[in-house]
């Protein structure tokens, strides 16, 4: 009796944190037009995209970042972790990213947590 209640409440947890994931993705579901375009004008200074073309490289964004972040959770919960944190991501993003886009998504993620914890010891001094 006592091994089908822990299964139930392993199930439970688990059903649980699907929905805490899953409403957590729908509130972080805000348009990245903005950030597509900035990023378009960095390369192609001379061309505006499309509104349809920003919305597909939106929904492309978007279903990239809910791939990477929900492998690296199964990660992190395989290693008995509760934080996802950039080792797991990096992990991921070579496992599932192609060539040329694994080497810049990998050193654009080095730079931003290095940006990052630098700021921080900044505002740790002041």
């Amino acid at each position: 009796m006592e091994s089908n209640e822990d299964e139930r409440g392993k199930r439970n947890k688990r059903k649980s944190g699907l929905r805490e994931e899953q409403n957590f993705f729908k509130s972080s579901q805000e348009p990245l037009f903005h950030n597509v375009d900035k990023v378009m004008k960095q390369f192609h200074h001379d061309n505006n995209s499309s509104f349809k073309a920003t919305s597909i490289m939106n929904s492309f964004v978007n279903d990239t970042f809910k791939w990477i972040i929900g492998e690296a959770s199964c990660l992190a919960h395989d290693n008995k972790r509760h934080n996802i944190s950039f080792w797991e991501i990096q992990t991921i993003a070579c496992l599932l990213l192609p060539g040329e886009l694994v080497k810049h998504a990998v050193s654009g993620g080095a730079k931003a947590v290095t940006k990052y914890t630098s700021s921080k010891e900044i505002c740790a001094m002041h």
